[in-house]
């Protein structure tokens, strides 16, 4: 998989036309692409954007991802900014995932990943939207499994020490929260990313499916997702196992005491009894 820049620093945009540089962000949990002038509402197609005083192109996906091409990082900057309050949920800089991407075109060459290089024949509007579709789906990937890794961390515990599960609330409240932040990822990377499905694109030009699906198994895209996918099965699973626990224990224990009850009141009967035959005229 190519190599994933952090906090990447002002780029060099190649040594001439032929060759520039893709950089996709996750700025936010979603932009409202209808405020920005998409007028395709229906499914997750994206919007592109012509970077003014720039030869630039931006497209912007619904589930917070943007990602640009030949554009210096001041003209990022500046679009950033002015798409800011359409941003949902809003990353800080340094929370933002961030994917950096060469591109050289070569009209004899063919087309493939070398290194952390993308060899196309052309740049054409469309392959640069695939490109974009793929870096969008990666940095999205990307902070989930950041997010997924540390629910992991905070869930061990409970993971460890099945013998305490149960004893107070705040054990469920945590679980609870664990598990509700489970089913939020994943309906975030399945049905807002939508990683697992081809873009709409391809329908109008299906002779790109190659390259988008090589792209696909360049950034490794299924199998990050079947990764993110389990894991937040596994989140899930022992969430469900310990509140099943939880209850469990609690139902024993109103149980026991039912028990107790019925128990202490024969008891209170048998010495009533027992008091009663020590009395004037008892049996």
């Amino acid at each position: 998989m190519p190599e994933s820049h952090p906090s990447p620093a002002e780029p060099p945009l190649g040594p001439g036309p032929d060759a520039f540089q893709a950089r996709a962000f996750l700025v936010g949990q979603g932009i409202d692409l209808s405020a920005l002038g998409a007028t395709d509402r229906s499914g997750a197609a994206p919007l592109v954007l012509a970077i003014p005083d720039a030869a630039g192109l931006a497209v912007l996906f619904r589930y917070g991802a943007a990602v640009f091409f030949r554009t210096p990082s001041a003209a990022i900057a500046a679009t950033l900014r002015r798409i800011g309050p359409h941003i949902r949920q809003p990353f800080a800089a340094h929370e933002q995932e961030t994917e950096l991407l060469d591109i050289r075109v070569d009209a004899v060459g063919k087309e493939a990943v070398e290194g952390n290089t993308l060899v196309l024949a052309d740049a054409a509007p469309e392959k640069l939207q695939l490109v974009a579709d793929i870096l969008a789906k990666s940095v999205s990937l990307a902070h989930h499994e950041r997010s997924i890794e540390r629910q992991f961390e905070r869930i061990e515990p409970f993971a460890v020490n099945l013998d305490h599960w149960g004893r107070g609330g705040r054990a469920a409240r945590e679980l609870l929260q664990h598990l509700g932040t489970a089913l939020l990822a994943e309906h975030r990377v399945v049905a807002g990313a939508r990683v697992d499905d081809a873009p709409e694109l391809l329908w109008d030009h299906p002779e790109l499916e190659r390259l988008w699906a090589r792209l696909r198994d360049e950034f490794e895209i299924r199998e990050r997702f079947a990764a993110v996918h389990g894991k937040l099965a596994l989140i899930s699973r022992t969430a469900e196992t310990a509140l099943d626990l939880m209850q469990n224990r609690r139902s024993l224990r109103v149980e026991w005491a039912i028990v107790g009850l019925i128990v202490f009141e024969i008891v209170i009967t048998l010495v009533q009894w027992w008091l009663a035959g020590f009395r004037p005229g008892g049996v």
